[in-house]
């Protein structure tokens, strides 16, 4: 569910979509590396104050979708 955040008179709900590609699309993430990346990915965002919401990782991407309390301009 969408967290919105708001300050009179705007609303907004601020996320990312990454996309992770290694060099060549090499099928080689899906197995044993999807869950060493996801650690690696959990421990990023907790560094960065990232919320990550969800992520799918495919034979040769990573889609991660993060949130972080981001205010308009």
């Amino acid at each position: 569910m969408r967290e919105w955040q708001s300050q009179s008179p705007v609303k907004w709900s601020c996320r990312y979509h990454i996309i992770i590609v290694p060099k060549y699309r090499q099928k080689a993430i899906y197995g044993v590396l999807r869950k060493e990346i996801g650690a690696i990915l959990k421990e990023r965002c907790k560094q960065f104050g990232v919320e990550l919401v969800e992520g799918h990782a495919l034979p040769d991407h990573i889609h991660p979708h993060g949130n972080r309390g981001c205010r308009p301009g």
